[in-house]
C-alpha cells in the first residue's frame, strides 16, 4: 500500500475550505440536502421559503463573523516559510470574467496616486514613491484560496499599521475599507488591519509586483482568505461603517480569518 505523504498545512486548508462554500453551493445543500423542516429545528426559526432560508442562512453567517472576530488573536503570527518553499509560478486568480491575466487593470504610475479617506487626520493623495519611502519589510506566507488552492508567495511592502500611523488613522474605528482600480472592493477590521504581517504589498519574489497580482499595490494579510487580499488599490477609508465587499454580497463570510 502507497504511503500518502501530506503536506504539514493540510489540515488548515481543509478546515478553512470546509467552514466556507460559494453562494451557489449554499443554495444546492438547501435545495437537495436538507428540508425547510429540518433547517427550522436546526435555527429555531420558522423557514418557510427560499427568502426565509436565506436570511436565517445569513444570520448564521453573521454568527459566524462576530465569533471568528472574537477567536482571532491579534499576535498570532501566520506560518512563514523559506525560499525553498515558494510556489513558482504563483497561480493567478480574480473577481472577474474572464478570469485570465490580460483582463487586469494597466495602470499608469506616472498618473496612479493612493486616495486616503474617512477617519484620519491626513487626507493627502499618496504616489508610489512617496509609499517606498516608508519602511518595508518581507514576508513568505501561504496564500489560501476559498476555491480550495494555496500557494506560497514573497511579498515585500510595508506594515499596514505603520501606514495607519503615518495618515494619522483612528485605531478605535471599527473598518478599513479598500477601493480596487479594477473596481473590486472588501474591508477589513481594525484589529486584523493592525495585525503585525497584514502589508500594504509593493513587491514580489524580489522584483516588482507584477500586473496580474496586483501592480502597484495590494493588500497582504496571510491571516485571511485569499478573497480579503485585494488588488490593484486605489482608496482606503477609515471609518465605523460598515461596507462589506463584493464577495460578501454573494455570502461569503466576512471575516474570513484563520
Amino acid at each position: 500500500m502507497t504511503k500518502r505523504i501530506f503536506h504539514p498545512d493540510t489540515h488548515i486548508i481543509l478546515d478553512e475550505a470546509a467552514k466556507r462554500v460559494s453562494p451557489w453551493s449554499r443554495r444546492n445543500f438547501l435545495r437537495n440536502a436538507l428540508g425547510l423542516g429540518t433547517l427550522t429545528m436546526l435555527s429555531g426559526c420558522d423557514v418557510v421559503d427560499g427568502v426565509s432560508a436565506e436570511s436565517m442562512l445569513s444570520n448564521m453567517s453573521d454568527f459566524n463573523d462576530r465569533v471568528q472576530a472574537w477567536l482571532f488573536n491579534p499576535q498570532r503570527l501566520a506560518r512563514e516559510y523559506p525560499e525553498s518553499a515558494i510556489t513558482r509560478p504563483f497561480p493567478f486568480n480574480s473577481f472577474y470574467v474572464p478570469n485570465t491575466p490580460d483582463k487586469a487593470p494597466d495602470i499608469n504610475l506616472d498618473e496612479w496616486a493612493l486616495n486616503v479617506s474617512g477617519s484620519v487626520e491626513k487626507t493627502d493623495d499618496w504616489k508610489f514613491a512617496d509609499l517606498q519611502r516608508l519602511p518595508q519589510f518581507t514576508q513568505i506566507t501561504r496564500h489560501i484560496c476559498i476555491e480550495g488552492w494555496s500557494a506560497i508567495g514573497k511579498f515585500t511592502g510595508i506594515r499596514f499599521s505603520d501606514f495607519l500611523k503615518a495618515v494619522g488613522a483612528d485605531m478605535s474605528a471599527k473598518y478599513v475599507t479598500f477601493r480596487c482600480d479594477d473596481r473590486y472592493v472588501t474591508s477589513i477590521d481594525m484589529a486584523s488591519a493592525l495585525h503585525p504581517q497584514t502589508q500594504l504589498t509593493l513587491g514580489f519574489d524580489g522584483g516588482a509586483l507584477p500586473r496580474e497580482h496586483g501592480f502597484p499595490l495590494k493588500l497582504r494579510i496571510p491571516t485571511k482568505l485569499g478573497f480579503k487580499n485585494p488588488k490593484h488599490i486605489g482608496e482606503i477609508e477609515i471609518g465605523n461603517d460598515y461596507t462589506g465587499g463584493y464577495w460578501e454580497t454573494y455570502g461569503y463570510n466576512w471575516f474570513s480569518g484563520l
